[in-house]
């Protein structure tokens, strides 16, 4: 609005003469508003475009790379676009969730199994060269291609069938809001109006850590020692990482945040000890951990039988008292959730590390 701004200063300082007409006028003014919004507009079309290109780029090039690490990486990439993807569809829980657990969590995961399983990839990858079935072998990665091509077409053609106008459940859970006793849409749906969803979720995490602890202990490994780099990374990063987490757990009632925002940034502050040869001590890898990992599930199961015994719905709060039992939840949920992603990158029960 340049021009409009000159004729303000113009008028302002007494310089326009009398009977001179002021240009340019308010129809020019309109017409590079305008024009400023199409090019805005060109802008973020140009941005979305690229990111979505780069999207499939990013997927293709992990799916088709034959090196390990190089995948894990070019994965850890494509979370970080994702999450930036989910910022500008106005879903900043889902991005923080995915920069936390799908780029960092995820790729931490990843990137350990793949050190711990260095020696077995060798042996298999000597093994593969003299095998005379290495063409049939290969042709046996298009049957998951083949899957994941129906899987996209089945979710493009649901994507496709939505209706144009369709509002989806904004309106009620709006409306209701007030009831649910916080503030975010997002923590209102997840902890109150389909609250057994996430008692699921954190059920899935439990029992993914049961299955690698029933895998047995690792093999004895020497740990190299952390070096002045990583500790000083530790000794700034882990207290801010613990604060961030308080500040997610608190801030979800109101805003972005919540529960496993909150646990994923608590496990990779557990992840960065762990890399700095940090092990939990024999008073804590025994009944305190247990209690901790138990702490979410268990809330959410005394909670659901609350609800039930005293006439209500499964995980339905009363509206006076639904700020502080979701509070609790997220509260217990957050430790679990931190611990168990930390426990999932330590790769061992602690008792059996204990006795090595």
């Amino acid at each position: 609005m340049v021009c409009c701004r000159q004729t303000a200063t113009r008028l302002a300082s007494g310089t326009s003469r009398r009977g001179q007409r002021c240009e340019p006028d308010n129809q020019r003014c309109d017409a590079t508003r305008d024009q400023d919004v199409d090019a805005q507009n060109l802008t973020q079309w140009i941005f979305d475009t690229l990111t979505g290109l780069g999207l499939l780029c990013l997927a293709w090039m992990a799916l088709a790379s034959s090196q390990l690490i190089k995948a894990i990486v070019l994965f850890v990439a494509f979370g970080l676009l994702m999450a930036l993807t989910w910022v500008r569809l106005d879903a900043v829980d889902i991005a923080l969730a995915e920069v936390a657990i799908g780029a960092g969590l995820t790729g931490a995961l990843l990137l350990a199994a793949l050190a711990k399983l260095t020696a077995v990839q060798t042996a298999t990858s000597k093994a593969a060269h003299r095998s005379p079935k290495d063409r049939a072998a290969r042709k046996l990665y298009r049957m998951p291609a083949a899957l994941l091509l129906l899987v996209a077409a089945g979710l493009a053609y649901s994507v496709l069938s939505l209706p144009l106008n369709s509002r989806g459940l904004s309106i009620e859970v709006g409306a209701n809001l007030d009831a649910s006793g916080v503030g975010n849409p997002v923590t209102a749906v997840l902890l109150n109006f389909r609250g057994y969803d996430t008692l699921l979720e954190i059920f899935v995490l439990f029992l993914a850590l049961l299955g690698v602890w029933s895998l047995g202990s690792l093999p004895p490994h020497r740990i190299e020692p952390a070096g002045p780099v990583l500790n000083t990374l530790v000794v700034v990063l882990a207290p801010l990482l613990i604060l961030l987490a308080a500040y997610f757990l608190w801030a979800g009632a109101h805003g972005p945040g919540g529960a496993f925002q909150a646990g994923a940034t608590l496990g990779a502050a557990g992840v960065l000890l762990q890399l700095a040869g940090w092990k939990p001590g024999p008073g804590f890898a025994r009944l305190p951990w247990k209690l901790i990992l138990l702490a979410g599930p268990a809330l959410f199961i005394l909670f659901a039988l609350f609800t039930l015994v005293t006439g209500q719905h499964l995980l339905e709060y009363a509206p006076e008292r639904a700020g502080i039992l979701i509070l609790l939840l997220e509260t217990g949920a957050t430790f679990s959730i931190g611990l168990t992603l930390a426990a999932l990158f330590f790769g061992e029960r602690p008792d059996d590390a204990e006795g090595r």
